[in-house]
């Protein structure tokens, strides 16, 4: 059976709780699971050991502590812990198995003032087959009381990605939220050759053709999913500017991972991760 797995590297308690509550929340909503994983990074010295699943104390566990808070605030939540040490036996894809959705917390692995995916996590996320939500440790951009959370997109309409845009569509729908669909562009390489600043008209009618084609793009998704309002949004920025226009209206920014990379996340995401306040899903194709 799939289940929602939540991943704690290490930090502070206020960290840990809201990457545990979200993937709580979610899991709920989804109606699954929960894992709550404790991946111990590599130590520095001694012999690595092999033997990387351990069972789990309450006493001495990480998970544990977090699991049993989850299951007093959720009485309805299924959760069950596992822990892993990160050493040279350490195999990342054993921990997504049958996973649907995995939630990390950013700044635990790698210090407070760096909000990017450590080592592990990075690790994690290039193999995972399934939705991988980073979950900032501190606390959330403030929303204005009148405006209603939504849900953020970022798709490029000339090379949509699939996952990303359903994986969109269904949390807003769960959460009956708006769905805000962003496509950046740039002018055509015609455009750096002119003399002179690109006539306005030129600029509106290159505008025109990016707006019909996300609308074109958009269409049978708006179909699939009805009863999602959805806000198209065509500007003339870099992707992680575009994303990050507005942020305190929204709660989830979800981007496409497309081909695994041995590093992880995109440099995409990594300036969303340092520039935007709410968390980033990150959606394999």
């Amino acid at each position: 059976m799939s289940t929602q797995c939540v991943m704690i590297i290490a930090g502070d308690r206020p960290a840990r709780t809201r990457v545990a509550e979200w993937a709580a929340c979610e899991a709920l909503r989804r109606g699954l699971p929960l894992r709550v994983v404790h991946v111990a990074p590599p130590v520095d010295r001694g012999t690595p050991r092999h033997d990387v699943c351990r069972p789990a104390s309450v006493t001495d566990h990480v998970a544990d502590h977090v699991a049993a808070e989850l299951a007093d605030a959720y009485p309805r939540l299924r959760v069950d812990t596992t822990h892993l040490a990160a050493t040279a036996g350490w195999e990342p894809r054993s921990l997504v198995r049958n996973v649907e959705t995995i939630v990390v917390g950013l700044a635990e692995e790698s210090g407070a003032a760096d909000p990017l995916p450590g080592p592990v996590v990075r690790e994690v996320a290039a193999v995972a087959a399934c939705p991988v939500v980073f979950v900032p440790g501190g606390p959330g951009r403030a929303r204005p009381a009148y405006r209603p959370a939504g849900i953020t997109v970022g798709v490029d309409a000339r090379d949509p990605a699939a996952g990303a845009i359903d994986f969109a569509f269904g949390t807003a729908r769960l959460r009956e939220a708006r769905l805000r669909v962003v496509h950046a562009w740039s002018l055509p390489p015609a455009a750096a050759e002119l003399p002179f600043r690109v006539p306005e008209k030129d600029r509106a009618t290159w505008e025109d053709q990016e707006v019909q084609l996300l609308s074109d793009v958009m269409r049978p998704w708006r179909e699939k999913y009805p009863t999602v309002p959805v806000l198209e949004d065509v500007v003339l920025f870099p992707p992680a500017e575009a994303l990050i226009r507005n942020p305190g209206n929204t709660e989830l920014v979800v981007v496409g991972r497309g081909h695994p990379a041995a590093n992880g996340p995109s440099t995409t995401v990594d300036a969303l991760l340092r520039s935007t306040g709410c968390p980033v899903a990150v959606v394999p194709e």
